[in-house]
């Protein structure tokens, strides 16, 4: 069932004027209702955090991410592998308490090598019949699915998140990647423009990387401005390709998600403005701890930096959700930043200053005090609160995860700092 989208989003502090979409009809009310959800992270894209044990359990260093993980090992161990791990992290379960938990939109990350391995790479595949579970589950328990190419060939931001971890993102140096990636959108846009009431949304690249952004300092000869040329070009691309999948005039009701490539929000502000642009939504991505200065916050400052948000985020001229954040306030969970690599928090990761220890702040939430699971609390009252006054909603970053508790959507329902209704709280008055 669609829905018409409104003729203005009701925003903190009065309506925004955002002008009606008329000719396009929705998978859901965007402008309208909030966007809430969560994210599927560790599934169908490997990160070493998430799931250590599939890293652990190779006994090799040099696994560090997926290609890796394709490249290091028997190819048929490999598969053994993942077809396991693809059959049990996520089961229609997983989609029943997600929407129990009464959110509405699921984001689900997958790698351009689910499609494409033509480069020579070596990943392994088998994704896609999960991909299509994952859109029968969607529709099976009323949420939106938003498809997330998360890793597109030589990395666009060289995290191992992208599926391949280097020093300098390749992705833009080579036409045959774009072209590559492009033919991928293709592809999902015809795969679901007749499903936009289950798939409402296509994100055609997570976390493309321009000039600095908030991991890591981008080395000498990066080339920000001819970076930034690709990618608006991509987000335009992309935009051609998920609204005309059909080969004809014929528009589709998918709703485009571009990221903001970790530039301020107003850096976009009349990006792909109506009426040309219709349906499109700025995605951004909000942490408090890949950082130094992030770490040494107090919990006080932390919750200020999340109320902070709001006013930045109703600046914004396009629908704007927070498609990534964690109630998590720190660096501890491990292989957070690189497998192998330490914390900025306790002082192992290099160049970093001892802020505290890790322990009790990661891992079971068993080994959690009291205290600090009040703190998630508040944390993630502030952030879902400034999110939502502040434009049209959020996806928690992550459903679940091996031993990291702090960042689980799941963990936290279970152990009390996530509330079973996401409208209900304990601390309304936290932001003001």
């Amino acid at each position: 069932m669609g829905f018409i989208s409104r003729a203005f989003a009701v925003l903190a502090g009065g309506l925004c004027c955002l002008p009606a979409i008329t000719a396009l009809t929705f998978g859901f009310p965007y402008g309208s209702q909030k966007v809430r959800g969560v994210n599927l992270g560790g599934w169908l894209v490997l990160e070493p955090w998430i799931t250590p044990s599939l890293f652990d359990n190779t006994g090799d260093s040099r696994i560090v991410d997926e290609f890796t993980f394709g490249q290091f090992q028997d190819h048929g161990k490999a598969l053994a592998t993942l077809t396991t791990h693809w059959n049990t992290w996520i089961t229609e379960s997983d989609f029943a308490a997600i929407a129990a938990a009464g959110l509405n939109h699921v984001r689900l990350p997958i790698g351009y090598w689910a499609f494409d391995v033509s480069g020579g790479e070596p990943f392994v595949q088998g994704q896609l019949p999960f991909l299509m579970k994952a859109v029968t589950w969607a529709q099976n328990h009323g949420l939106k699915l938003i498809v997330d190419l998360h890793g597109a060939p030589g990395s666009q931001n060289g995290f191992d998140n992208s599926g391949q971890k280097m020093d300098f993102p390749q992705w833009q140096t080579d036409q045959d990647n774009i072209d590559r990636t492009n033919a991928i959108i293709k592809r999902l846009a015809s795969m679901f423009a007749g499903n936009t009431g289950t798939v409402s949304v296509i994100a055609p690249l997570n976390e493309r990387v321009i000039l600095y952004h908030i991991y890591v300092p981008m080395p000498a000869g990066f080339d920000g401005d001819q970076i930034l040329a690709v990618t608006k070009q991509y987000w335009f691309d992309s935009y051609g390709n998920i609204r005309f999948p059909f080969g004809t005039s014929q528009q589709s009701n998918t709703v485009v998600m571009i990221h903001d490539a970790f530039q301020p929000i107003s850096f976009w502000n009349n990006f792909m403005p109506p009426p040309n642009f219709q349906g499109v939504i700025l995605d951004t991505h909000i942490y408090q701890m890949f950082s130094v200065a992030d770490n040494q916050k107090t919990n006080a400052q932390h919750i200020s930096a999340a109320c902070a948000q709001q006013s930045s985020l109703a600046s914004s001229t396009l629908w704007t959700v927070v498609g990534e954040w964690t109630p998590a306030a720190n660096d501890c969970a491990r292989n957070l930043n690189g497998r192998g690599v330490g914390s900025r928090f306790d002082g192992s990761f290099p160049g970093s200053t001892f802020v505290g220890s890790c322990t009790g702040l990661t891992g079971k939430a068993s080994s959690f005090s009291a205290s600090y699971k009040t703190f998630l609390r508040q944390y993630w009252e502030a952030q879902v609160i400034s999110y939502e006054r502040g434009n049209q909603g959020w996806i928690q970053w992550t459903w679940k995860a091996e031993n990291a508790d702090e960042w689980s959507y799941q963990a936290g329902l279970a152990n009390g700092w996530i509330p079973q209704n996401p409208t209900s709280f304990q601390f309304p008055n936290i932001c003001g």
